[in-house]
């Protein structure tokens, strides 16, 4: 198959397929061994849903939102200003073809399902309603559930679903983002039967995803330049502020200065910014204050305030849309805005516990999503050289010859350092 996200390549029987993938359903529920022609997508995902303990038995998702706080949760959702867009593109699809257009928020819960009523009949049995939790932890695969789970657009396929009872139906979904800061906030989905494991399936729910990234970028309203800075600290000591339409490039005290005072809007005290910086070195008031004051000269005035010590614009720091990401789960989106670890050569305590964590975080999650390609980018970039468990996890992954050989270095200089210090 040339797309693993595609549940069909072009000429293959479905109703073979179908009988192909309940007996390896079987195999995995009984055993947990994949076999083919389970994709490695859907094996990953059979393998979160086990891990999570969902139960090839279930019956229904849990409906987690009802009435008033559906109505008010669906109201000041950013997916809102765009569903006239998807009834556009994908209504008419989805009640001719006995389809339903169904969309998710970036917990897998679903927000809105609509198309043919016998369909929706249907599907509300398993409850595939608004406000029910589709995320892949409670429900297992499907479409919407996994492609928030991996984002990524995703195509599942009859037994591919890790529940039985969702077995009969066949699914497609792409996350859509936040055009401004990447953030994952939902997908888009069409469900049906098994007309829809077409590979164009697949292509139209990518596309109605990327339009309505679009169409939110054209509703956001423009950036205001005099109130917002961007602020880029990861993989350079040297911190790079966007304010007011001018590039300042910070030294690397200025650079930690101002990375704590973006993380902290609300402003900083004297003693509280010198903790951060110094914490238990004996510096005086003097000295910060004269460091304070030149950097009120490269920042301007107006930027700068003082008592507490606080910045007068609203910084996006490139720290915050990593840890944005992660908490929302696209580690994908979180490993491709990672630019190395945060001011590398600080050695400013509160400077060094956030970049110690924000590492960790992301390295957690690559570990447990096990893509092989996205620990690859880790293990070969600079911060990752010498990762002994991303490596560990990429060697079980991914035996090639130069992976395992990388391995045993790192293993054999662990020993060595331990019969050092012995």
């Amino acid at each position: 198959m040339t797309d693993p996200w595609v549940a069909l390549e072009p000429g293959a029987d479905p109703s073979e397929r179908a009988r192909q993938l309940r007996r390896a359903h079987e195999r995995f529920t009984a055993a947990g061994t994949v076999v083919r022609p389970v994709r490695s997508v859907v094996a990953d995902s059979w393998q979160r849903s086990a891990r999570a303990r969902v139960s090839p038995e279930g019956t229904g998702a849990a409906v987690e939102l009802t009435d008033g706080d559906l109505g008010a949760y669906r109201a000041e959702h950013p997916l809102a200003r765009v569903m006239p867009l998807f009834r556009e593109l994908m209504g008419t699809f989805a009640a001719d073809g006995e389809h339903l257009l169904a969309v998710c928020d970036a917990h897998g819960r679903l927000l809105w399902v609509e198309g043919h009523p016998v369909t929706r009949q249907r599907a509300g049995r398993m409850n595939f309603v608004p406000g029910a939790r589709w995320a892949e932890s409670a429900m297992g695969t499907n479409a919407p559930g996994t492609a928030v789970a991996v984002d990524r657009p995703v195509q599942v396929f009859a037994a591919e679903h890790f529940i039985r009872r969702v077995q009969p139906w066949t699914c497609a979904a792409a996350p859509v983002h936040d055009p401004r800061t990447g953030r994952l906030i939902g997908a888009v989905d069409i469900t049906g039967g098994d007309g829809l494991a077409h590979p164009h399936s697949l292509a139209y729910v990518q596309a109605v995803a990327r339009a309505a990234e679009s169409q939110l970028a054209l509703l956001a309203p423009p950036v205001q330049t005099g109130n917002a800075a961007e602020l880029s600290a990861l993989g350079r000591d040297e911190a790079l502020l966007l304010v007011g339409g001018r590039k300042v490039r910070l030294s690397r005290r200025h650079s930690e200065i101002v990375v704590l005072l973006a993380r902290h809007p609300e402003g900083l005290t004297g003693d509280e910014l010198s903790y951060a910086l110094y914490e238990d070195e004996s510096v005086s008031q003097v000295t910060l204050r004269a460091e304070m004051a030149r950097l009120r000269r490269v920042l301007g005035a107006e930027l700068l305030r003082s008592r507490p010590y606080r910045l007068a614009v609203t910084v996006e720091c490139d720290v915050d849309t990593v840890e944005r990401r992660l908490g929302a789960g696209a580690i994908t989106a979180a490993a491709a805005a990672y630019a190395g670890p945060l001011l590398p050569q600080s050695q400013a305590p509160a400077l060094v516990r956030l970049r110690h964590r924000l590492a960790d975080q992301l390295r957690a999650a690559l570990v447990e999503r096990s893509d092989p390609d996205l620990l690859s980018d880790w293990a070969h970039a600079p911060w990752g050289e010498d990762d002994l468990v991303v490596w560990r996890t990429l060697a079980a992954l991914r035996p090639t010859a130069p992976v395992l050989a990388r391995l045993r270095q790192l293993d054999a200089d662990l020993v060595s350092a331990g019969d050092e210090h012995t």
